[in-house]
């Protein structure tokens, strides 16, 4: 079955569309964490991040780029968030990659929630001895 986006894609499903070309759409999202909030959207369906290729994700954080000095322009927007949200557990509702700029403002009461954690004593040692590339 079709995702939301690829129906968009096809015109399927209507959209107020700020940007198209090639490989990517920009729309409006229909459930804006604020007004202005916009969706890079690859035309091509990866599921996530990971499965990208690098040189589509570099002309999405391209144009994600437009998409903010856009906000920062025509809203006067403070500040922006940029995000991916990559899986179930990151919240990605849609299997299909897309870049989220949501226009934020000075005291906009708007907050992620997210309740930073601690590392144990040598805790972050052996993190980076894991994970360094």
């Amino acid at each position: 079955m079709a995702t939301v986006f690829e129906m968009i894609i096809n015109g399927d499903i209507p959209s107020t569309k700020l940007y198209e070309d090639e490989s990517l759409l920009v729309i409006l999202d229909i459930n804006p964490v604020a007004k202005g909030h916009s969706l890079v959207i690859s035309k091509t369906v990866y599921p996530n991040f990971t499965d990208c290729p690098v040189d589509v994700l570099a002309h999405m954080m391209e144009v994600a780029q437009k998409v903010d000095l856009q906000l920062r322009g025509k809203l006067g927007c403070d500040g922006t968030n940029i995000m991916i949200n990559n899986g179930p557990a990151s919240g990605q509702e849609i299997p299909h990659l897309h870049i989220h700029v949501i226009p934020r403002y000075k005291d906009d009461g708007q907050s992620f929630g997210f309740t930073k954690t601690k590392y144990d004593d040598g805790e972050i040692a052996q993190y980076g001895d894991l994970l360094r590339l």
